[in-house]
């Protein structure tokens, strides 16, 4: 018997519902900001990840799903949306328009990682970037989104994990003291540090192996060795979020695992706090458009899980809208009750009437069972009678009882009401 691949999923008829929630919500914040979406596509060329995410990342060296095509291109499916937004702002001119370009994102990626609640191989995320603008106000922007969203959402006892890791300039001075650091340390640190320690530094900062701690917990910290600009960005930030009334906890060890960022960098945690229970994140880049070979353009995004944040908004038990059930099934007996059983549902669906049609021959007692389990409200029963004199059976479901009208009466009876 086939299965889905690992690390994937079937999204169930039952459990669209969360889907849509969330979906819903993050559409309606983003453009209450003012956000517009874009769609790009699900594979790109291979550099494009390479030089916008980093070489050194765990995502390029272990974790992409990277192929040859038919034509000899070398192609990987998405492992993060950022890289290929801001290609998208590139090629089709986005610098001629007004600036800031705000957009938003809701789509799969793809990584190829050990499998489990709330990370999965093919996983997907709504993500918002703001491109060219470097001003503090943009930052906490983008972050008031990220919180009305999940506050829009209903999630509780959240927080703001917020740090700032400086500029290239600046951060080599930091990236100095990290390696002095955790060269006294080295033989207490797990293999992918020590590999850390020469390839990238400031990526010690995120280990999550309980060995690497001790040496985690007495690093310097990069918001203490910032430059004058950066320190500025982030106390402006720090005023302005604090104007926002946000739960803001400062986190020297926050540094986000893509090399791209710069300056600020922020997570939303939930109450429990483990190593997969970031509801999302994101920070600036404002270095990632040259990388990419553009103009010199500042940067800030964020993005987030949407199984992760499924799971904590079943863990909270939050209600969710009520899903819309089909209130009309139009049932049939006799062959020749087929057909106008099946134009009155259709004309039932064209005025704006969810409706269900049998559609094999069954006895009425079976549909009308089959209606019930549906959970409508009312069944239209349709015989050689009705046929002839162009009227209708209806039968209440709720009340149990049922009478014969005009096919025409019955439906403007169940015409949704405007608001």
């Amino acid at each position: 018997m086939y299965q889905a691949p690992r690390g994937t999923q079937d999204i169930l008829p039952e459990d669209e519902k969360y889907w849509r929630y969330v979906e819903g919500t993050a559409s309606r914040v983003a453009e209450l900001f003012g956000y517009g979406r874009i769609r790009t596509p699900t594979f790109e060329d291979t550099s494009l990840f390479v030089r916008g995410v980093g070489e050194t990342t765990d995502i390029v060296n272990k974790e992409m799903y990277t192929f040859q095509d038919k034509g000899g291109d070398s192609l990987t499916l998405r492992p993060e949306n950022t890289a290929a937004v801001l290609r998208a702002y590139l090629e089709h001119g986005f610098a001629s328009r007004p600036q800031p370009v705000k957009m938003y994102y809701l789509g799969s990626m793809y990584r190829y990682d050990r499998p489990q609640a709330g990370r999965l191989r093919e996983f997907h995320q709504f993500g918002c970037e703001v491109v060219g603008d470097g001003a503090p106000t943009v930052d906490a922007e983008v972050i008031m989104l990220a919180w009305r969203f999940f506050e829009g959402l209903g999630l509780r006892e959240l927080t703001v994990q917020l740090n700032s890791i400086g500029c290239p300039e600046c951060r080599r001075a930091f990236h100095r003291l990290l390696v002095e650091h955790f060269a006294s340390h080295k033989e207490e640190l797990c293999e992918d540090c020590r590999r850390r320690l020469d390839t990238n530094p400031l990526r010690l900062l995120d280990c999550k192996n309980p060995q690497c701690q001790p040496a985690i917990a007495t690093a310097p910290s990069s918001a203490d060795h910032l430059c004058e600009a950066c320190a500025q960005h982030f106390g402006d930030l720090k005023e302005m979020l604090g104007a926002l009334d946000l739960p803001v906890v400062l986190n020297p060890r926050l540094v986000r695992g893509l090399d791209y960022y710069t300056r600020t960098v922020f997570e939303i945690w939930p109450p429990a706090v483990g190593a997969q229970s970031a509801l999302g994140g994101g920070g600036r880049y404002d270095i990632l458009m040259e990388e990419l070979g553009g103009k010199p353009t500042a940067g800030i995004g964020f993005a987030t899980g949407i199984e992760r944040i499924i799971l904590n908004v079943q863990a909270q038990e939050i209600q969710l809208p009520e899903v819309a059930v089909p209130c009309l099934y139009v049932a049939f007996m006799g062959d020749q009750a087929r057909i106008p059983a099946l134009l009155l549902a259709d004309q039932a669906r064209r005025r704006g009437i969810p409706a269900v049609s049998a559609l094999s021959p069954r006895s009425l007692k079976a549909q009308m069972k089959h209606a019930n389990n549906l959970g409508v409200r009312y069944a239209f029963i349709l015989g050689e009678q009705e046929v002839a004199d162009g009227t209708v059976t209806v039968r209440d479901m709720a009340e149990s009882r049922q009478w014969q009208e005009a096919r025409e009466t019955a439906l403007t009876r169940l015409l949704p009401t405007k608001g």
